[in-house]
């Protein structure tokens, strides 16, 4: 059981650590309004890997094939989304810049509360069809690591969750931290400025690679 959890642990590391649009878009959350925010979105990434590792852990072997004919299609619906935050993300900086208010002032608008950050970082990262193809070849492949039974693989999603959780509440630690070094309405500007350009230049990737 325990060799099922550690596997889990190592999967969600696996695909949590690469600093991708994600991970800059929780960044920026916590520096721009509050950790209670950019929690909110690390949680709503923490859940869409225990998701897409529970369908790799118990959907066996006919997942990869359902998935990949339309990962192609989902890359694009993702990288217009990010294009989208990041064009809002933008808008918003800029504006409470010239009004001198601080980002998270509108707190009923955007991704500004927990709740609609957690609604919009899970629909986001469910876009993202590389994971749970990442997590149904590691489970194909590695039946050591991973063993059919119902409990070993529970415990494989419950690390992966773990492992997930505990490095985007880090990121999202870090943005508080950046948050409130750069305080100042400059500080604050250039912080949304470099998040934003940051995401559209990752949403640029994403539909070149696809």
């Amino acid at each position: 059981m325990s060799g099922a959890f550690f596997g889990g642990l190592v999967a969600g590391y696996g695909v949590a650590i690469p600093v991708g649009a994600i991970a800059i878009l929780i960044l920026g959350l916590s520096a721009r309004t509050s950790f209670r925010v950019g929690a909110a979105a690390a949680l709503a990434v923490a859940t869409a890997d225990g998701l897409y590792a529970a369908l790799a852990a118990f959907g066996g072997a006919g997942l990869a094939g359902i998935i990949a004919p339309v990962a192609g299609p989902l890359r694009v619906v993702a990288a217009v989304v990010l294009l989208g935050l990041a064009a809002h993300g933008l808008w918003r900086t800029w504006s409470a810049h010239r009004s001198r208010l601080a980002p998270s002032a509108p707190a009923g608008r955007g991704l500004g509360t927990p709740g609609r950050a957690y609604a919009a970082l899970l629909g986001l990262t469910l876009l993202n069809p590389a994971t749970v193809l990442y997590f149904a070849a590691l489970v194909l492949g590695r039946r050591d690591a991973v063993a059919p039974g119902a409990v070993d693989a529970a415990l494989f999603v419950a690390g992966v969750f773990v492992a997930s959780a505990s490095w985007q509440l880090l990121l999202a630690g870090g943005g508080t931290v950046v948050g409130r070094a750069l305080a100042s309405p400059r500080g604050r500007l250039v912080t949304g400025l470099v998040s934003s350009a940051l995401i559209a230049a990752l949403a640029m990737a994403t539909l070149l690679s696809s």
